[in-house]
C-alpha cells in the first residue's frame, strides 16, 4: 500500500502551486499531480491585484513577483482618441506579469519547501473518497492516497467531473481576440480602454516592453489570425499598434460558470475548478489565490481536527462562493460595457463612464478594478 499524504492537489497551475506552497511551509505533507510534462510558456493571465499580491506574500513569493512585474498605476478610458476618464491606482497598483513567470516562481518556492512534491506527467483518471482518506488513480504513477484532496485542475476539471458536481451558467459571455506586441503607446504604466462602436479594445503594459491587446468581437472567431486582429485594430483605433507578423494571436469565448458545490466529502475544489470567471477584468488568477488562502485555513482545521464536525469545508464554501459571485457580477459589467453598441447606446455608455470617473462613482469603480471585497 502506498504511503498516505496529508493533502493531494490535482493541478499544478498558478492556484494549485500556490496552495501547495501555503501547505508545505506549515509542514503539511503535500503532493501535486500535474498532467503536463512541461510547463506552459504562454503568457495567459497577467494581472495581479493587491489582494492577490497579499496572497503571494503569504506563500513566500510576493517579493520575487514584485521584482519581476511592472506596475499599472492608472487606467484611461478613451473613445475615438478623446479622453473620457482616468482612474489612478497609485495606492494599489495592479502588477502585470506573465502567468508562466509567476508559476515558475511558485514552482521554485515549492521545490525549496518540499522537494519532489510536484509530479509532472500524471493524469487523474479515478477518485474514491472513503471515510478516512482519498485514493486517486492516475496515469503516470501508482495510486496516490491522501487524507484530503483538492481539485485545482481548471475549468475542465477532471476532479469535479469525477465527483459528479455540475456547473451552472452565470450571466456574461462574449468573443475576444488578443495578441502581445511591443509597446509603442508611450503609456508604459497605464491600461488603455478604447470604447468604440464595434466593441472595446483594451491594452495592458507587460514586462519587457510588451503590451497585450484585447479586442471584443461581434461573434466568436476561433480561426483568428494576426492579420485578422490587425484589421480590427486598424478599423477601431486612430493610432493602432503594429502587431509583429508572428505575434501569437488567439481567440476565445469568455463565459462564466459556477460549480453547484465547492466540496464533497474529503475533496474540495479551488480556483477555476470551482468557478469559471470571465478573464475580462483580470480577476480570475487573484480570485483563485484568495480561494487558496481560505482553503489552506480549512485544511489546517481539518488536519488538526478543529474544523466543523462532518463538514470540514463548510466555512470555506460559505466564504468563497459569495466572493466568486461578486467577481462574476463585476466581470459581467465589464463585458457589457465593452460590447458592440449602436450610436445612441454608445453615447449613453460614454456619459456613464464620465460620471463614474468622478466622486462618488470613482470610489466604487476603483474598488472593482482593484478587487476590493473579494
Amino acid at each position: 500500500m502506498s504511503a498516505r499524504h496529508d493533502v493531494a492537489i490535482v493541478g499544478g497551475g498558478a492556484v494549485g502551486l500556490h496552495l501547495a506552497c501555503l501547505l508545505a511551509q506549515r509542514g503539511v505533507d503535500v503532493v501535486v499531480l500535474e498532467r503536463r510534462t512541461e510547463p506552459s510558456h504562454l503568457s495567459r493571465a497577467i494581472g495581479i491585484h493587491a489582494p492577490g499580491l497579499a496572497a503571494l506574500d503569504a506563500a513566500g513569493v510576493g517579493d520575487a513577483v514584485r521584482a519581476a512585474a511592472i506596475r499599472i498605476r492608472s487606467g484611461v478610458a478613451l473613445s475615438r482618441g478623446r479622453l473620457l476618464a482616468r482612474l489612478p491606482f497609485e495606492h494599489e497598483p495592479i502588477l502585470a506579469l506573465q502567468q508562466h513567470r509567476t508559476e515558475a516562481l511558485l514552482r521554485e518556492r515549492l521545490a525549496a519547501l518540499a522537494p519532489g512534491a510536484l509530479r509532472q506527467g500524471v493524469e487523474l483518471v479515478g477518485l474514491a473518497s472513503g471515510a478516512d482518506d482519498v485514493e486517486l488513480a492516475a496515469r503516470g504513477t501508482s495510486p496516490v492516497r491522501a487524507r484530503w484532496a483538492v481539485g485545482a485542475d481548471g475549468v475542465r476539471s477532471t476532479t469535479r467531473a469525477l465527483l459528479g458536481i455540475p456547473t451552472g451558467a452565470r450571466p456574461g459571455s462574449g468573443g475576444y481576440a488578443m495578441a502581445d506586441a511591443p509597446d509603442a503607446t508611450g503609456a508604459a504604466a497605464t491600461a488603455l480602454l478604447h470604447l468604440e462602436p464595434a466593441g472595446i479594445v483594451e491594452s495592458f503594459p507587460m514586462p519587457g516592453g510588451q503590451r497585450r491587446w484585447v479586442a471584443r468581437l461581434a461573434a466568436p472567431e476561433p480561426g483568428m489570425t494576426t492579420e485578422g486582429l490587425q484589421r480590427i485594430l486598424d478599423e477601431r483605433l486612430l493610432a493602432p499598434p503594429r502587431l509583429p507578423p508572428l505575434a501569437p494571436t488567439s481567440a476565445f469565448v469568455a463565459r462564466q460558470r459556477l460549480a453547484d458545490r465547492f466540496a464533497l466529502g474529503r475533496v474540495a475544489l479551488v480556483g477555476d475548478a470551482a468557478h469559471e470567471v470571465s478573464p475580462i477584468g483580470g480577476q480570475g488568477m487573484s480570485l483563485g489565490w484568495l480561494d487558496a488562502l481560505a482553503l489552506d485555513r480549512a485544511l489546517a482545521a481539518a488536519l488538526d481536527g478543529s474544523g466543523e464536525a462532518g463538514a470540514p469545508f463548510a466555512a470555506y464554501e460559505r466564504a468563497r462562493r459569495p466572493a466568486a459571485e461578486r467577481a462574476m457580477r463585476r466581470a459581467w459589467w465589464n463585458m457589457a460595457m465593452g460590447s458592440p453598441a449602436s450610436a445612441p447606446r454608445l453615447a449613453l455608455r460614454l456619459a456613464l463612464v464620465r460620471t463614474l470617473a468622478v466622486p462618488p462613482g470613482r470610489t466604487a469603480v476603483t474598488a472593482a478594478f482593484t478587487m476590493r471585497g473579494l
